[in-house]
Parts: C-alpha cells; sequence; structure tokens
C-alpha cells in the first residue's frame, strides 16, 4: 500500500528547489538524501532526494536531476509517497499506523455491526471516522481514539471494538 509523505509545491528559487507540503511525521526520515519517492502521477518519479533543508517553517526539497526552476515548475502538485511495507514496525501494542486502521470493521461490545473505519483525523484529538453499516446506512461516525472508547484493536482479526457512550453512535439515543 503507497502512504503519501508529501506534496510538491512551488519552485524555490531558480536552482530546482521546491517547497513540500508534509504530511509525514518523519520528514528527516522520508525527505533525508539519498531516500527514493515515489509519485503520484507516477510518470514524474522515482524521485530521489538530493538534499532538503528547512526554511521559515517550509520544507526545502532539491531532486537529483531537477536542476531549473522550469524542470521544479513540472512538479508542482506531485503527491509524494512510500511503500508501506518501509515503515518501521511499532514497538508499542498500543500504536497503530492510520493505514492499519483504515478498513477495520468496528463492532460494540455488544457485537453489533457499526461500520467500517475510513479515515483518521489528527485534530488536537485523534478521531475515528466510520462509514456506518445497516441502520446507520453510510452516516460518518467520529469516534474518539481513546482506550476508554475503543477497548479493543485487534488488526489480525480486522475489527475494532468501541464501547459508545449514550448519543455517540445515534445522537437520537442521547436524549
Amino acid at each position: 500500500m503507497r502512504l503519501v509523505v508529501g506534496r510538491v509545491g512551488r519552485p524555490h528559487g531558480l536552482r530546482g528547489e521546491v517547497t513540500v507540503e508534509v504530511r509525514t511525521d518523519d520528514p528527516a526520515q522520508r525527505f533525508a538524501g539519498g531516500s527514493v519517492l515515489l509519485t503520484d502521477p507516477p510518470g514524474r518519479g522515482p524521485l530521489t532526494v538530493a538534499g532538503s533543508r528547512w526554511h521559515a517553517d517550509r520544507l526545502i526539497v532539491r531532486f537529483a536531476g531537477v536542476g531549473d526552476r522550469e524542470s521544479a515548475e513540472n512538479l508542482r502538485d506531485t503527491v509524494l509517497e512510500i511503500e508501506s511495507d518501509e515503515l518501521a514496525p511499532l514497538t508499542d501494542p498500543e500504536e497503530f499506523y492510520d493505514h492499519e486502521l483504515i478498513g477495520l470493521t468496528v463492532l460494540t461490545v455488544t457485537g453489533e455491526q457499526v461500520g467500517t473505519v475510513s479515515d483518521v483525523l489528527h485534530h488536537g484529538q485523534d478521531l475515528l471516522v466510520v462509514s456506518g453499516t445497516g441502520t446507520r446506512g453510510g452516516r460518518e461516525i467520529l469516534v474518539p481514539f481513546v482506550a476508554a472508547l475503543v477497548p479493543e484493536v485487534n488488526i489480525k482479526a480486522g475489527r475494532l471494538v468501541v464501547d459508545p457512550p449514550a448519543g455517540l453512535l445515534d445522537p437520537a439515543d442521547a436524549l
């Protein structure tokens, strides 16, 4: 599975450098010199990082073979990716990569099927976006990803168990 680690922005200067919108929690590793990144669209890569640096809170990257502003401009909006098997295994059994959670079947502690994890949001509080099934018919449900509400995550079995308070899965139940 391919994972997005960044997106090329505008050129920076005249020598082929570009700004990169970082979409990884480890930019030092992903954009280190010599790193090879896959691209979307595929015809623009793969790209090898020749060097990177931070400038005014922006990541500036130079790719091998991109030596002028015009070449850099041709990379604008290119999505930069890696294969998920390039990620180091997590050592904490309570931590998960987003791509491991997406696609898991969500059940309540009583065994009722709620839906499927369709996304993971990181906005101060990690939230699981669950696309509802059955009586929840395609509704999106946001579940805070905390142990009290998500007591079990079983990647191998393809399921995640939630213990929802009244109103979390169906706002009408809160009344």
